[in-house]
């Protein structure tokens, strides 16, 4: 029976693109942490919405799920097949087409294989942003951020994914297409079902294409390294900086010593250029539509206040692209830097800025009374709140053993810590299957079932992606 329906599968869209040899299937099989490995019963690459609709009703018909799959670099084995081997992967990769940017409207229609960076290039061809920028935009695709609702280094400014959507193409769990693709700001209309299929993961219907907002390319942007004490002086140099540079700021990531550490440690020429190895690096970005000179003289302005003030103690501003692209590859090489150590245990959560200080004091007092030797890289994106809470093992252990042995009991502590703090145990990175068990508790009961109202209206035989998100 299953074997009959890959074989249709293959007469439909061609034999090339309905992969089942073990060596062709592998590298849609594990996420990109090589933490979740599963099987398939074929890996299907369709061409054009037309024929993913054409394969979601087939698998309806025959009751076999599906796992939609963008770039494949889920942080939470969102788009990993189980063990079952009855589950088909859809990569979406095949459908990379930029359809339309439409400059009087700013937006560009892309199809949801479209690589991230391949859409950033596309509109500054233009003379055009896009936004979104994630440390692996290289490879990510646009469908799988909107899935995700992705974040990364410019909500402070534009917002998550969501907020850069303004309409999308979906195909439903019944193998029919909604064509979304409206580029309207204002459409109030109903239900936004535009947003319900955003950051649901593929589980409530596969997004196959968007509308995405453009903004004018800026001409001039300003980049600096500050250092400060602690987390209190930095939350108020963000307080700063958000009056005095309003909307110029688009960037306002910190680095823990500890994460910098980490990153000298595997990567030497990323050595920070602040005396006296600050507890908090901060890095910062103006961007604006003025001049050159117009930012620099704001950005000296602010950051000769903070010294005033003594919220800072150091600062570096760049002098040129080269050295500002080495500040931001100092951030996004932390993530790299974990890796090469070995494993470790990541935690995407968000905090109110007010509570941030005593979060990360309380937690950190907790996790090396109760793990002696623990590491904790710390870092995020604070200008939005969202905190990467990572723990490595200590020197000399084991990392994958110690991983192994202590996820869980870390991972309780840190989010009954976040549930104290009223925060979100998911900032960013979303749910998938590795965060499922603990969601109920999070979300509240109430909030849960209404969950998985949603998921069994729209999907009532539960073939997209089934246990991930929430499990009905």
């Amino acid at each position: 029976m299953l074997q009959f329906f890959v074989t249709q599968l293959a007469a439909s869209l061609g034999k090339s693109y309905v992969l089942t040899q073990d060596s062709d299937m592998a590298p849609y099989l594990t996420d990109w942490r090589q933490r979740f490995t599963g099987k398939a019963l074929a890996v299907v690459l369709p061409g054009s919405t037309k024929e993913v609709a054409q394969i979601v009703k087939a698998c309806a018909q025959a009751n076999i799920s599906i796992v939609p799959q963008g770039g494949n670099t889920s942080f939470c084995g969102g788009a990993t097949p189980d063990n079952s081997g009855n589950q088909i992967v859809l990569s979406l990769k095949r459908l990379n087409n930029i359809r339309e940017i439409d400059i009087l409207n700013q937006t560009i229609s892309v199809e949801a294989g479209c690589i991230l960076q391949t859409i950033q290039e596309q509109a500054a061809a233009q003379s055009y942003l896009f936004p979104l920028s994630l440390g692996s935009q290289g490879s990510c695709q646009i469908g799988g951020n909107l899935a995700t609702n992705a974040g990364g280094t410019n909500v402070l400014r534009y917002g998550n994914a969501r907020d850069l959507c303004l309409g999308i193409e979906v195909v439903t769990a019944q193998g029919e297409i909604w064509h979304g693709m409206k580029g309207l700001r204002k459409d109030n209309t109903g239900y936004d079902l535009r947003d319900l299929f955003i950051g649901s993961e593929g589980s409530l219907g596969i997004i196959t294409a968007a509308v995405m907002k453009l903004y004018p390319l800026p001409v001039a942007q300003w980049t600096t390294l500050v250092a400060t004490q602690n987390i209190a002086s930095t939350v108020a140099l963000l307080n700063l900086f958000q009056k005095r540079a309003v909307s110029l700021l688009t960037g306002f990531e910190m680095m823990a010593l500890e994460s910098l550490t980490l990153l000298e440690k595997h990567f030497p020429q990323m050595t920070n250029p602040l005396q006296n190895k600050p507890a908090y690096t901060i890095l910062i970005e103006l961007s604006d539509h003025e001049s050159e000179a117009h930012v620099r003289q704001l950005l000296e302005s602010i950051l000769e206040e903070a010294l005033a003030l003594e919220i800072i103690s150091d600062a570096v501003i760049a002098s040129n692209l080269s050295q500002a692209n080495l500040f931001w590859h100092m951030r996004e090489h932390i993530t790299v830097a974990q890796s090469e150590e070995g494993a470790n245990l990541k935690h995407d959560i968000s905090i109110p800025l007010v509570a941030l200080e005593q979060f990360v004091q309380e937690t950190n007092h907790l996790l090396k009374a109760q793990f002696p030797g623990v590491r904790l890289i710390n870092f995020g994106h604070l200008g939005d709140g969202n905190l990467h809470y990572n723990v490595s093992a200590p020197e000399g252990i084991n990392s994958q053993k110690f991983a192994q042995t202590y996820e869980k009991p870390i991972q309780e502590l840190i989010y009954a810590q976040v549930e104290l703090f009223q925060g979100s145990i998911s900032a960013e990175h979303g749910v998938g299957q590795l965060k499922l068990d603990v969601l109920r508790a999070h979300k509240g009961v109430v909030a849960h079932e209404l969950m998985k109202t949603l998921k069994r209206a729209l999907d009532p035989q539960n073939i997209l992606n089934p246990s991930k998100v929430i499990s009905v």
